[in-house]
């Protein structure tokens, strides 16, 4: 009988994707997989997007300076650590794997509840608060910068396994991106996002580089707002129909592999995630570390990329300025400097995250 595994996470991409890129592993391995999530969070149409059988549980985090939003969180949590439970006696996992996000503690709570092992990924270089609770009674913690060990509970079997990513992202061609995309084969293409739930400050700064940007002869730009961003920087924008032919704008992409395989150069947030899809795809990058992240993780995350000199580190309280403009308007003309990134990112490349999760999970299965 094949081992059965229940994956989970939830809030961002940043959860989803590298959970996405292990069940391709597991299934591969002849393993069943199962995901766990928030019920209207973006992995409730993600997941199920890439075949795998969702289950939606509720919870929610607290606000420290609000302590009357804890007893509601908590409680949320014992009722679906409740129904995790229940779901668990039906499935009979054979392991738990948890991302990140709230929605993780429950699930986990289960696991340890009904002697289901646990393992835990953390993705950036400074653990989140639902992964550090659950590293207190996982079997294995997996990391993908060596700083995050520091949050490791003594006694854990701790190992650096990298970032996953979906075997689309370095599978899909430049030609197919381009297809899908209606990107021209000779046209560069400057990708601008903020991570799945957009930037507002780097769609601000960059809607205001439009004319800058259009002036560069064959350039196109594939502009990712983010949802909740999306009609106020169209309205910022103010695209004529000319202008929309070579700058597209969009809410949201599920299509982040064609998106990434067409693109010559990126403006993105340093999210963990995103950065080992960047470097996967070896593009030269502009990053803009989110200022509020915990820890001030993201510039962590981003440091060896701008010292490797395959990316350009660019401050948030600097979006607008000269200086980033000059840098963007760089990056996306000069292929010369294009090309001396790209080699740089490649000498970044990770080794195979997901095979290295997979080996730890198939070690604590029950």
């Amino acid at each position: 009988m094949s081992k059965r595994v229940v994956l989970t996470g939830g809030g961002t991409a940043g959860h989803i994707y590298p959970a996405l890129a292990l069940a391709e592993r597991l299934k591969a391995d002849g393993c069943e997989v199962w995901f766990a999530g928030t019920p209207n969070g973006i992995e409730s149409r993600i997941v199920p997007d890439a075949g795998i059988p969702f289950a939606g549980f509720e919870s929610s985090g607290f606000n420290r300076r609000h302590p009357t939003t804890l007893p509601k969180g908590v409680a949320r949590i014992m009722k679906s650590t409740r129904k995790a439970k229940e779901w668990f006696r039906e499935i009979k996992p054979d392991a738990v794997v948890a991302f990140g996000g709230y929605v993780s503690i429950p699930v986990a709570r289960a696991a340890e509840q009904t002697g289901v092992p646990v393992v835990v990924h953390e993705q950036n270089s400074v653990m989140g608060m639902a992964n550090k609770y659950i590293s207190k009674k996982a079997k294995a913690v997996c990391l993908t910068y060596e700083e995050a060990s520091k949050y490791v509970p003594e006694g854990v079997r701790c190992v650096v396994t990298g970032n996953p990513v979906r075997g689309a992202v370095t599978r899909t061609t430049r030609q197919e991106g381009r297809a899908y995309l209606g990107i021209p084969e000779d046209a560069t293409l400057l990708v601008v996002f903020g991570g799945s739930k957009g930037a507002r400050h780097i769609n601000e700064a960059v809607a205001a580089m439009k004319d800058d940007l259009l002036a560069i002869d064959g350039l196109h730009v594939v502009h990712i707002t983010g949802e909740a961003e999306f009609d106020a920087t169209r309205e910022l924008l103010a695209l004529s129909a000319d202008e929309e032919k070579r700058y597209h704008v969009m809410g949201y992409q599920d299509h982040m592999a064609e998106t990434l395989a067409a693109a010559d150069a990126v403006v993105s947030r340093s999210g963990a995630t995103s950065l080992a899809e960047i470097s996967a795809r070896a593009i030269p990058a502009i990053l803009v570390p989110y200022p509020y992240a915990t820890n001030d993780h993201q510039r962590t995350n981003a440091r060896a990329y701008a010292e490797a000199g395959a990316a350009l580190l660019v401050d948030d309280s600097d979006l607008g300025s000269e200086a980033f403009r000059q840098a963007v308007l760089g990056i996306a003309s000069d292929a010369d400097e294009r090309a001396r990134m790209h080699e740089a990112m490649l000498s970044l490349q990770p080794e195979d995250a997901a095979a290295k999760l997979d080996e730890v999970v198939e070690s604590c299965l029950a």
